[in-house]
């Protein structure tokens, strides 16, 4: 019993950052609400092709129709002029009240374009609904449409050159990859930025300044991929705090990936040989991050169009196995945050951590030779 135990013990399965030289990139895009799918199944699309369309419900404006004329809120229907549901456009009459044979005159006018969706015999009021918000979603990625979800939107696989970062901020956008250093360990310097830099991912070394950020989203980069920066510099990017939780909203012209931690950490080299053999390439790239339930990671995808998605299996490298001792790991959490060991040794028993939890550990050795234990869940799988 014992044995099997400690055989069951050898091995824990946690996620890791994928990073791939061949890769099915698998990607779903959605509605946000029911809409119309615009392409079959087996189509292929580009990455601006619009794949499917909706409509958002409009704001509405409240109006105290019956405060404006006068009178009580039953009263309200003998004097309204529309119907519900019937079109307004901005200025029209929608409500009016005479008295004194004509002498007194109160109108309700409509303060948008729109249509007339509600009239309240009980409050007195009318709701103006402006008209839909027309919203199409893009491909994001070229490839081949692997299904097709009803009025909702479809599944698009893409063979690429994949690279997952650990950390983003900044949505989905386009770029041709420039890689403007010359070593994982160099940093990108206010002296690098440059007009050729407009309309291109920039791939640097170790790490980014907020100067740097800004400097290159003010001349036009679409997106910045170092290996690491500081956290204050991302609050001096933005210009305000943010949270790690959920990331990919923030109202910036320009995504920024992270792919070791934080701080001032090289690239590893095989991210950068990847960047460097396919620089000149298109990138489909998105910041967003979520790392609660729900693991979102920023990711790089580099579309390769010599090559049939169809023909790769659907994880053709994701590094999910079992851990044991000599696996390359990456620490995913403080006090050894985005640094790279191997795995040394996984006791069977459980300790406790700072928390007085009992969990289970490993222990590792980091790049500087140090020997440290950890919790398993603190580490995932990467190849470096």
């Amino acid at each position: 019993m014992s044995s099997q135990r400690s055989s069951q013990s050898a091995h824990a399965y946690t996620p890791g950052l994928r990073i791939s030289e061949l890769y099915r990139f698998r990607k779903t895009r959605r509605l946000p609400l029911p809409g119309e799918v615009l392409v079959n199944k087996g189509d292929k699309v580009n990455y601006h092709d619009i794949v499917a369309r909706t409509n958002l419900p409009g704001d509405i404006q409240i109006i105290s129709a019956a405060a404006i004329l006068g009178v009580e809120p039953e009263e309200l229907p003998l004097y309204v002029k529309k119907k519900v549901g019937e079109p307004v456009k901005k200025g029209d009459v929608i409500a009016s009240y005479r008295a004194f044979f004509g002498l007194l005159k109160s109108e309700v006018k409509s303060p948008v374009d729109g249509y007339i969706e509600h009239i309240s015999e009980v409050t007195g009021q009318i709701i103006v609904r402006e008209p839909p918000i027309p919203v199409e979603l893009d491909a994001y990625i070229p490839g081949i449409v692997t299904e097709t979800i009803p009025n909702e939107g479809v599944v698009i696989d893409c063979a690429s050159t994949f690279i997952e970062g650990i950390f983003g901020i900044g949505g989905e956008r386009h770029g041709e990859i420039l890689v403007a250093v010359d070593s994982p360990k160099d940093e990108l310097t206010l002296d690098m930025v440059s007009p050729k830099w407009k309309g291109k991912l920039v791939v640097g070394g170790s790490y980014a300044s907020a100067e740097v950020l800004r400097k290159a989203m003010e001349i036009g980069a679409t997106g910045i991929v170092v290996g690491g920066v500081d956290f204050k510099d991302i609050r001096d990017f933005l210009g305000y705090e943010i949270g790690v939780a959920i990331t990919g909203r923030e109202d910036i012209s320009m995504t920024l990936i992270i792919t070791e931690g934080f701080g001032k950490i090289p690239m590893a080299s095989r991210t950068f040989n990847l960047f460097k053999v396919n620089e000149g390439r298109l990138a489909c790239f998105d910041g967003a991050t979520q790392i609660r339930a729900g693991v979102i990671r920023p990711e790089i995808v580099i579309p390769r169009d010599d090559v049939d998605p169809l023909s790769l299996p659907l994880e053709s490298e994701v590094y999910v196995g079992g851990m044991q001792p000599g696996t390359k790991v990456r620490v995913i959490r403080a006090p050894y945050f985005g640094q790279l060991a191997k795995v040394v040794n996984l006791p069977i028993e459980l300790q406790l951590v700072e928390t007085e939890s009992p969990v289970r550990v490993v222990e590792i050795e980091l790049q500087d030779g140090r020997r440290v234990i950890v919790p398993r869940a603190n580490v995932e799988l990467f190849e470096w």
